[in-house]
């Protein structure tokens, strides 16, 4: 599927949206996904009314057309709040740090003061037929290897409902998701190739992972504008792998193309579907669907909250990538340290003994290895191994243990061992062993020997002893 992108007028735009890992945004409901029976349920119908121009926004007039009654699931950990009946609560201020320290790192203008809006949402996915949002950010950008692409805002915003079922008849959507707290990232329609709008996809990814948000399916949802010389602009919504984004976008330049060809161009909203084609959803929402929060006080961001920000910037994975590469590790290690999330723990390990390879392992090879050992969870096995704990171990590497005897103790600790348990002598006659093997096996190096006692003993002994008594043996 060829296109000359620049004869015909390409140009894109993208918009993210990113879950943050708090709570919820405007109560302090836990920000938790539900597979269990609700406590109870909740029904509503979509009412649309004259906005400020003096007309029913085209897109909740088509939403009303299909007469649906919209059904609530409600859990106990759903509040008053996300059933609209009650005003919301203070702005979460943890979720609002996170999308400072975005703006900080894609180099935006930051709003002093801002206000909370109200956004028209018609599809049943808010009961209070709105979404709250408030800008925090705007005119930053990101680098490509075609130039810079600009950021237009950054906003703060309520995730919606989640979809359980719908018919001709009714929605249905469970409560859990709505509320919590959404970074809304919005660029320029400065793209003007599918190349380089997966590169800002996949860029504006890395930054929004360097901070805390939410991981996994469903946390993350990008919608692209797209429009050529002539046609009018279409949203595509919702995919969320960036492999798609340049088969999604060249398809849908071939099908306004053919609109183009056919007088048939239309503003509207679209669904991404597997292939790479979309399908229509509704018109494209009118300009007056936003309008002020009442129930909310102006948002102030102070100066004294932005310097915080910044003196907490976390690192970009590629920062992290140049750091660890500094060290001499090898790019397996590197991109394992990086996959688990372990640089902190490194930088903190790196201050106790000058062997980043260890450390490295210590990290991550060696716990997984152990876990696979002892049949447990990796997620247990990183729990008992931390960071204060592996500190403890390396420590004493060069006194009581050697680099050698470090998975070997960490083992004994999965097991239940204290520290001082598994770093303490076994009750092995090795000098008896030794001198055994040694008699066996005449003529072998000090390693070979080694190999041979800890390969009998399998973690019951320290390495440092058996090389003591080697070098007594020999």
């Amino acid at each position: 599927m060829e296109h000359d992108y620049k004869k015909i007028g390409l140009k894109i735009g993208l918009e993210i949206h990113q879950q943050l890992d708090t709570r919820k945004l405007f109560c302090n409901c836990p920000s938790v996904l539900r597979n269990d029976k609700p406590r109870y349920t909740v029904e509503r119908i979509l009412n649309p009314v004259v906005g400020e121009t003096g007309e029913i926004d085209v897109a909740a007039a088509h939403e009303k057309m299909k007469n649906k009654t919209f059904i609530y699931q409600v859990y106990d950990t759903n509040c008053l709040v996300e059933l609209d009946e009650s005003p919301p609560r203070n702005i979460n201020i943890d979720a609002l740090k996170i999308v400072l320290q975005l703006a900080e790192l894609f180099k935006c203008k930051i709003f002093p003061i801002t206000q909370v809006m109200r956004k028209t949402v018609v599809d049943g996915t808010n009961t209070s037929g709105f979404q709250r949002t408030v800008l925090v950010a705007h005119d930053g950008y990101v680098e490509t290897p075609e130039g810079k692409v600009g950021i237009e805002t950054i906003a703060l915003e309520e995730d919606s409902a989640r979809k359980v079922s719908e018919d001709e008849k009714t929605k249905t959507f469970k409560l859990d998701r709505l509320g919590i707290p959404l970074v809304e990232i919005t660029t320029k329609p400065e793209i003007y190739s599918p190349k380089q709008g997966k590169e800002v996809a996949l860029k504006i990814g890395e930054i929004l992972r360097a901070c805390n948000v939410k991981r996994g399916l469903g946390t993350i949802r990008q919608d692209v504008n797209i429009s050529i010389k002539g046609s009018k602009r279409v949203e595509i919504k919702g995919f969320q792998d960036p492999k798609m984004m340049i088969k999604t976008i060249d398809t849908e330049i071939s099908r306004q193309k053919k609109c183009l060809e056919n007088n048939e161009c239309k503003n509207e909203v679209r669904g991404a579907l597997p292939d790479g084609s979309s399908k229509f959803q509704r018109p494209m929402p009118g300009a007056a669907r936003m309008y002020p929060e009442t129930d909310v006080p102006l948002l102030k961001i102070s100066r004294e909250l932005i310097n915080e920000v910044k003196k907490n910037l976390p690192k970009l994975v590629s920062e992290h990538k140049s750091y660890l590469s500094e060290f001499g590790l090898n790019d397996e290690l590197v991109k394992l340290v990086l996959k688990q999330g372990k640089v902190e723990d490194f930088k903190t390990l790196s201050k106790v003994i000058e062997s980043p390879e260890l450390i490295a392992k210590s990290l991550t090879l060696f716990q997984k290895e152990i876990a696979r050992k002892e049949g447990k969870p990796l997620e247990e096995v990183n729990g008992i191994l931390d960071a204060h704990v592996l500190e403890a171990i390396l420590e004493e590497v060069g006194g009581k243990i050697s680099k050698n005897d470090v998975r070997t103790v960490m083992q004994k600790i999965v097991r239940g061992e204290s520290l001082d348990e598994a770093m303490e002598k076994s009750d092995v006659d090795l000098r008896e062993e030794v001198e055994k093997f040694v008699k066996e096996n005449p003529g072998l190096s000090q390693g070979a020997y080694m190999g041979l006692v800890m390969g009998k003993f399998k973690g019951k002994v320290l390495g440092k002893e058996v090389m003591d008594v080697l070098k007594e043996v020999m």
